[in-house]
C-alpha cells in the first residue's frame, strides 16, 4: 500500500513536461494553431479604411442609382416622364452632395461659382489647410469623378437624360479638378515663399555675424 501511494505522489501533474515527454508536447501544435488563426485575420474592407465611410458612401450611392434606373427602369415600368423626373432628382443630388459635401471631406477641396455685379462669372477655390488625404478615400473620389461621366457617355437612348448627366457630371469633375491645380499651386508657392525667406534670414544672420566679428577683430 505505501509503495502505491509512493508512486502517486512522485507522478507528474497531468499537462506538466515530463521528462520523456508527454502530454505537454502536445500543448505546441495547439498554440502553433492558434497563431495561425491569429495571423489569419481578414484583411479590412474599404469602408474600414476610409477616413470617412458615410461621405464615401453618399459619394457613389446618387450617381450609381441615376445609373441603375436609366438601364434598367424598363424592366418596372414604362413610363418616360416618371423615369426622367426619378433620373434628373438622383443626378440633382448626386450633384449637391458632390460640390458640397464629399469634396470637402474626402478630399479637402471645394468649389463654387459666383456672378460678380457686371454679369461675369467667377470660379473660387477652396482648399483645407495642412490638407491630408486618405489613399482609399482619393481613389475612390477620383475614379468616380472620371469613370460614371464615361459610363454616361456610352450610353444611348434618352439624349436629353445623357445631356442633363453629363452637364452635370462633368461640372463637378472641371470644377474639382481645376481646385486640385489651385491647391498644388498654392502648396508650390507656399514652399517657394518659406525658401525665400529662409535665404533672407541666413544672409541677415550672416551679415550680423560678420559685422560682429570684423568689429571684434577690428578691435
Amino acid at each position: 500500500m505505501s509503495d502505491r501511494e509512493n508512486l502517486v505522489r512522485g507522478a507528474a501533474p497531468f499537462g506538466t513536461t515530463a521528462a520523456g515527454g508527454g502530454p505537454a508536447q502536445a500543448a505546441a501544435p495547439a498554440q502553433a494553431f492558434g497563431g495561425d488563426i491569429e495571423s489569419a485575420q481578414p484583411e479590412p474592407t474599404l469602408l474600414q479604411q476610409s477616413s470617412h465611410p458615410t461621405a464615401l458612401i453618399f459619394h457613389l450611392l446618387f450617381r450609381c442609382a441615376a445609373l441603375a434606373v436609366y438601364m434598367f427602369s424598363w424592366l418596372v415600368t414604362s413610363n418616360f416622364i416618371m423615369t426622367f423626373v426619378v433620373i434628373i432628382l438622383l443626378l440633382a443630388f448626386d450633384f449637391w452632395t458632390v460640390k458640397n459635401v464629399t469634396g470637402r471631406l474626402l478630399v479637402g477641396l471645394r468649389w463654387w461659382n459666383e456672378i460678380r455685379d457686371d454679369g461675369t462669372n467667377e470660379w473660387i477655390y477652396e482648399s483645407r489647410e495642412n490638407r491630408t488625404v486618405n489613399n482609399v478615400d482619393s481613389r475612390i473620389f477620383w475614379g468616380a469623378l472620371y469613370i460614371v461621366p464615361a459610363i454616361w457617355l456610352l450610353q444611348g437612348g434618352f439624349f436629353i437624360v445623357t445631356l442633363v448627366a453629363l452637364s452635370m457630371n462633368m461640372a463637378n469633375l472641371v470644377g474639382y479638378t481645376q481646385c486640385e491645380k489651385d491647391a498644388k499651386k498654392k502648396i508650390a508657392s507656399y514652399v517657394a515663399d518659406q525658401g525665400i525667406l529662409t535665404n533672407v534670414m541666413s544672409s541677415v544672420i550672416s551679415n550680423r555675424l560678420g559685422s560682429l566679428f570684423g568689429g571684434s577683430a577690428t578691435r
